[in-house]
């Protein structure tokens, strides 16, 4: 049968070998892979096809580490759009509560099945207590972010709950007190999500702060859809500053700042009359209006100053152009200059040197291709072979510094769980 979960978020392109159909279904916990069907057999997707001419050995953990043309390079269209139908073996039935608009069944809108009818459920007083038991009753784990205002985009039929007021420790959504099914006075553009441990989402990967003297201070960005977009600076004050700071470890909020202290951003303006009472454990769980939704432009981009700006000193690595510290393109220092690593047997043995060298704990996923954006110099290593034991990335098998056969579009990243201090402070 085809996979439950619904299709990959964006269009991939033939040929898809038998070997990336069993990454597919390991990835999204489907069991075995049955058949790669061709010609978009489940309809044609639109807008952007990112990846063609995939080459995966079978034993990767995740798509993104197949061998593949750079993102977005391809000379398709959508009529050949590849699909994978799994066994689905590895899946529990379907309960009368999902996760749907997300990336994966962990993270999503929340609909509920009544009447056989799924229905979607109103923010009124939703909160991580909610959420907790979502993601609990669908296995995913424990709720990281209980995010409103249909960040996950608007239902289509049935609101089916209101006022939800969960306590946390129920085993199930229905147990939880709530209106009559079907009583409400909300409309789609309030639907509730949830964010669970599962879904491999963290709190600080969707907000960072940019242009500032440190990680802590900044203009303010948050990540949507893959995209990062600068935040108006209408309503904002210091409860909103507060759930930045706290949502990335920065301590308490110094000053919430208009106007672009910091600097302009370019792209989006993603969030705009943002109203937290100041205690969310995310800036997506405060009220806003919907992503995109502004009549602002880059000079009035917020900006946050928190108290924690102690930052350790810099080692021979760093992760750039991520999320946090512990997320992004991996960067060696060699005569004094900072170049890039490229991707050609890049794997989590060698993503596991480099969180620990860091001082961020082990790997989530080693990726490839850039996926933080491309370095601008020198790309310094190429064919790392680490066997994971090492306490340097400078301690593992690679080719002479500087002796490559790669492009910037084949730079190596890594995401690593923890947030913790970087050992450097200590030398």
């Amino acid at each position: 049968m085809a996979s439950p979960r619904g299709p990959l978020p964006k269009a991939l392109q033939l040929p898809l070998p038998e070997s990336c159909w069993q990454v597919v279904c390991r990835q999204l916990g489907c069991g075995t892979a049955l058949s790669a069907p061709r010609e978009s057999k489940y309809g044609e997707g639109k807008g952007q096809i990112w990846l063609s001419d995939v080459n995966c050995k079978g034993t990767e953990a995740s798509l993104t580490k197949c061998e593949a043309k750079p993102w977005g390079d391809n000379i398709c269209n959508h009529v050949e759009d590849a699909s994978v139908e799994c066994s689905g073996t590895e899946i529990p039935e379907p309960g009368p509560i999902r996760l749907v608009g997300g990336p994966n069944r962990c993270a999503g809108r929340v609909e509920v099945l009544h009447e056989e009818q799924w229905g979607s459920i109103c923010h009124d007083d939703w909160d991580l207590n909610d959420a907790q038991v979502v993601c609990k009753q669908l296995g995913c784990g424990d709720a990281v972010l209980a995010p409103i205002g249909a960040k996950f985009g608007r239902g289509l039929d049935t609101i089916w709950l209101d006022d939800v007021n969960c306590t946390g420790t129920e085993a199930a959504l229905s147990e939880c007190p709530a209106r009559p099914w079907g009583e409400h006075n909300c409309y789609h553009g309030e639907d509730a999500s949830a964010i669970c441990s599962e879904s491999g989402i963290t709190v600080s990967t969707s907000v960072r702060l940019v242009g500032g003297p440190n990680r802590c201070s900044g203009r303010v960005e948050v990540l949507h859809n893959g995209v990062w977009g600068t935040v108006c600076d209408d309503q904002w004050d210091l409860r909103e500053a507060k759930v930045v700071c706290r949502q990335l470890g920065c301590g308490p909020a110094l000053s919430a700042i208009p106007e672009s202290k910091y600097g302009e951003g370019k792209g989006q303006i993603w969030l705009s009359d943002v109203n937290c009472t100041g205690t969310e454990a995310s800036l997506t769980e405060c009220e806003a209006k919907p992503w995109g939704d502004n009549i602002c432009n880059h000079v009035e981009d917020a900006s946050v100053e928190c108290s924690e700006v102690d930052i350790p000193e810099e080692g021979p690595i760093r992760l750039v152009d991520g999320p946090n510290k512990c997320a992004g393109r991996v960067e060696v220092l060699h005569e004094n200059r900072w170049g890039s690593v490229c991707d050609d047997h890049w794997d989590m043995k060698d993503a596991k040197v480099v969180c620990k060298q860091v001082g961020c704990g082990s790997p989530l996923s080693a990726l490839g291709s850039a996926r933080y954006g491309r370095g601008s110099d020198i790309i310094w290593l190429d064919d790392v072979e680490c066997n994971g034991t090492e306490d340097s990335i400078f301690d593992c098998a690679a080719r002479p510094w500087g002796e490559h056969n790669c492009y910037h579009g084949e730079d190596a990243d890594v995401v690593c769980a923890g947030n913790y201090p970087s050992p450097w402070h200590l030398k």
